[in-house]
C-alpha cells in the first residue's frame, strides 16, 4: 500500500462496516498512527471478498491487517483503505488433536482453548500479541517454537478471490515469513494438529514462559514486540545493547533498558520518534558490527 498523496476519504464504497479518517493509534499496539482514509471490518467471509473487490473497482490501494502488533503506522496516517481481519473472524472448533479457527482470533486465546482441550504443542505462542492470520503470515514464534510446527493446512481467498486450501509444505514457511507475506493470499482460517496432553502440565509450561516474558520483556509500556529480525549468527538486542544503546530515546520512543530487541513508546512518542529511532539503531549496529537490522515491525505511510 503506497502513500501517493492523494485522500480516498471522498470514495464512498457500498460495504458494510466502513468507516472514515480512522485514527489508526486505536488500532496498532504501538497505540500510535494517524487516521486511515477508509477503515473496514468486514463481517465474513463473503464480506471480506466483497470488500477486497470493491476497492479493486474503485481503484482503492489498500492494507489487510490483523491486530495491529506488528504496524508502526505513520502520523499522517494511510492514504488508501485499511481491511481490518479481526474480532469478527474468531470462530473455532476444537476435536480430538485439531483445532479449527479463524484467522482473527488471538494467538493468546486460542492458546487456552488448546489447553482447556489438553492439547499440546501451541504453548510457545500463549503470549505472542498477535493474531493467528497474523501469526500464520510471519511464520511467528517464540521460545523454540514457530507456528509452521503446528499448522496442517491454511484457507485462503486467492488473487481471484476464490477460497483455496494449502497444505502447510505449500506454505513456504521461513524465518518471519510465508507465501502469504507478499499479498498473494488472505488468510481466512486455519487447521492446527497439535497433540494430546496433560492439562496442568501445559499451563505448567504456559504459566513458565508468561513469568520469562514478564520478567525480560516491557509488557507495560506499548510497542510492537521484537522490533528487528534476528540476524543471522547474532540476536539482535545483544548487537544493540553492545553498541551503546540500552535506554537511548529520541523523543518519546526509547530502546527498552529491560530488552534492547524492543523499541518501546514511553507515552508521549510520535510515530516519527519510533522510526527515527529503528533506524538510528540500524545504522549504529551496521556502523559498528557491520550487521544490518531488518525490522520485524512493518512500517506503513509516509515518514
Amino acid at each position: 500500500m503506497q502513500n501517493c498523496g492523494r485522500s480516498y476519504a471522498s470514495v464512498k464504497l457500498d460495504i458494510d462496516n466502513v468507516t472514515y479518517n480512522e485514527p489508526m493509534k486505536n488500532h496498532t499496539s504501538f497505540k500510535l498512527g494517524g487516521p486511515a482514509d477508509i477503515f473496514i471490518e468486514p463481517g465474513d467471509e463473503s464480506e471480506l471478498a466483497n470488500t477486497v473487490r470493491a476497492l479493486r473497482e474503485h481503484t482503492v490501494p489498500y492494507y489487510i491487517m490483523g491486530n495491529g502488533s506488528n504496524l508502526l503506522v505513520s502520523d499522517r496516517g494511510l492514504r488508501g483503505a485499511v481491511v481490518k481481519i479481526g474480532e469478527k473472524f474468531i470462530n473455532y472448533t476444537a476435536d480430538e488433536d485439531r483445532i479449527i479457527a479463524e484467522s482473527g482470533i488471538l494467538l493468546s486465546a486460542l492458546s487456552k482453548i488448546a489447553a482447556k482441550n489438553s492439547l499440546a504443542g501451541m504453548e510457545f505462542a500463549s503470549g505472542i500479541p498477535g493474531s493467528l492470520g497474523g501469526a500464520v503470515t510471519m511464520n511467528a514464534g517464540a521460545y523454540g517454537g514457530e507456528m509452521k510446527d503446528i499448522v496442517e493446512w491454511v484457507e485462503v481467498l486467492d488473487q481471484d478471490l476464490k477460497l483455496r486450501r494449502l497444505q502447510s509444505s505449500e506454505m513456504e514457511f521461513g524465518y518471519r515469513k510465508s507465501v502469504v507475506e507478499p499479498g498473494k493470499y488472505l488468510v481466512i482460517r486455519c487447521c492446527l494438529k497439535l497433540r494430546k496432553g496433560n492439562q496442568d502440565k501445559i499451563n505448567s509450561i504456559m504459566a513458565e514462559l508468561t513469568e520469562k516474558r514478564r520478567s525480560k520483556q516491557p509488557l507495560h509500556l506499548a510497542s510492537a514486540g521484537s522490533t528487528f529480525k534476528r540476524p543471522e549468527g547474532y540476536f539482535a538486542g545483544k548487537l544493540i545493547e553492545d553498541s551503546g544503546l540500552r535506554g537511548y530515546s529520541i523523543g518519546g520512543a526509547q530502546v527498552s533498558p529491560l530488552h534492547c530487541g524492543f523499541v518501546v513508546n514511553n507515552g508521549n512518542a510520535t510515530a516519527r520518534d519510533v522510526y527515527d529511532l529503528i533506524r538510528y539503531v540500524q545504522k549504529t549496529v551496521f556502523e559498528k558490527f557491520k550487521v544490518r537490522l531488518e525490522t520485524e515491525v512493518k512500517i506503513l505511510g509516509d515518514f
